[in-house]
């Protein structure tokens, strides 16, 4: 079974950037999942794929899959390009646009 080693992006529906400065290691599924025919809940015989292990850093997350003979992928996390602007910039004199309502 392979290991997923990631850090989890932003919330889209928060501002902060909490829970995104750890990484994380998860269980990628072994096998598809499957839906109860009385309930129709979804379900799964694969434990691992509930284990969600927590690190400070990259290198901690790889150390503890090599020490304990667990496959794993590292997915770089994709870092944001903010443009950093006051709310007094929309009312300066050389806009490249007028200010409008």
């Amino acid at each position: 079974m392979t290991a997923r080693i990631y850090r989890p992006a932003k919330n889209a529906t928060q501002s902060g950037m909490g829970k995104t400065r750890l990484w994380r290691l998860e269980y990628m599924p072994e096998s598809a999942r499957s839906i109860d025919p009385l309930m129709g809940w979804t379900s799964s015989g694969d434990m691992k794929s509930q284990i969600k292990l927590s690190f400070e850093t990259r290198e901690e997350a790889v150390a503890y899959a090599t020490r304990n003979g667990i496959p794993y992928r590292v997915e770089e996390p994709k870092e944001v390009a903010r443009r950093v602007m006051s709310y007094s910039d929309n009312f300066r004199g050389n806009r490249a646009a007028p200010w409008t309502h």
